[in-house]
């Protein structure tokens, strides 16, 4: 399998830096940020789209390192009804696409997206238990006229440029979990439309991340490594804890006047390092079967674990990840 990291934990460095450290951890392969909530810091999409020159000089950078550019990310909201927001995002992820294509990198990630519960809206609406009609009805209406239209012609831009997107069941979003990433596929008639099996997000939610890859099987394209736990404060408040706050002081931006909240002191759960929500024995199950869908697929290590320093979460992950991997 190819093992690396998502390199927006690196945007403090230059990319042969990131490249350097990748490389001093053992891992071989690199995803990298083009748009979305984040900006493309380790890759010149406009270089890239204009020159056939500047992609080969980039992809050298890559070669010197010997690292594998193995995906690029996109993940943002590109159905968000702010046009300061959707439009951007969605713009940013047909740049990715069309980038990756001219770079011949076969993975693009992104999210589904949410838009607003009824036209006209203003404000993303999530309905993930629509028990009762109204919501239904909203539900429905997001899919029919809002999210399926826009990835049948995402789908159909992916299918020209021979590159796959790979949705990130992510919460907040239309696709969330496997029965909602196989509506989209069938509602789309999808054909380069599939996941990226992140399963700090699935986790939380009480899937077993092996049992939804065996599920979905062809449908994973891509993957992540990324650890959740669950923490005492679950037991009162559950997984669906709303005790976020607002960050005033240099908040991370995300569009508009969207800002990343504050999580909560003692959050019922986290992100963290692998190995710190569930131990090796579990990775080397979840490689295990993602190796029976695709040998060569792409793992690369999210670091977002507050616990830990930069260099010190990504330690932890590799040496996790690349135990795991001795064992498949």
């Amino acid at each position: 399998m190819k093992l690396g990291v998502y390199t927006a934990i690196l945007h403090d460095r230059a990319l042969p830096e990131a490249l350097a450290t990748i490389k001093g951890l053992g891992l071989t392969g690199a995803e990298i940020n083009a748009g979305g909530f984040l900006p493309p810091v380790h890759l010149p999409v406009d270089d890239v789209l204009s020159s056939d020159d500047a992609a080969g000089d980039y992809l050298g950078l890559f070669d010197e390192a010997g690292v594998e550019l193995t995906g690029l990310n996109a993940n943002g909201n590109p159905l968000h009804p702010d046009p300061r927001i959707g439009p951007v995002h969605a713009a940013d992820l047909r740049r990715t696409i069309e980038a990756a294509g001219r770079l011949g990198v076969p993975r693009v990630v992104a999210m589904s997206g949410l838009p607003a519960a009824e036209a006209g809206g203003t404000v993303p609406a999530w309905n993930p238990m629509p028990f009762e009609s109204t919501y239904l009805h909203a539900r429905d209406r997001q899919w029919a006229e809002v999210g399926v239209p826009f990835w049948r012609e995402i789908d159909a831009l992916a299918r020209d440029h021979d590159v796959r997107v790979c949705l990130e069941m992510h919460q907040f979003n239309l696709v969330f979990n496997p029965a909602t990433l196989e509506r989209l596929v069938e509602q789309t008639a999808a054909t380069h439309l599939g996941a990226e099996m992140d399963p700090s997000h699935l986790f939380w939610q009480g899937i077993d991340p092996v049992a939804a890859i065996e599920h979905l099987g062809p449908l994973v394209f891509h993957a992540a490594a990324k650890d959740t736990r669950i923490n005492p404060a679950a037991l009162v408040h559950g997984v669906l804890d709303d005790r976020h706050r607002e960050v005033t002081e240099d908040p991370i931006r995300l569009g508009g006047d969207a800002t990343l909240s504050a999580w909560p002191e003692n959050p019922a759960w986290d992100f963290v390092a692998l190995g710190k929500g569930h131990d090796q024995d579990f990775w080397t199950r979840f490689l295990r079967a993602l190796a029976k869908i695709d040998p060569d697929m792409a793992v690369n290590i999210e670091h977002e674990d507050v616990e830990l320093g930069q260099l010190e979460g990504l330690e932890v992950a590799a040496r996790v990840l690349l135990a795991a991997a001795g064992e498949v």
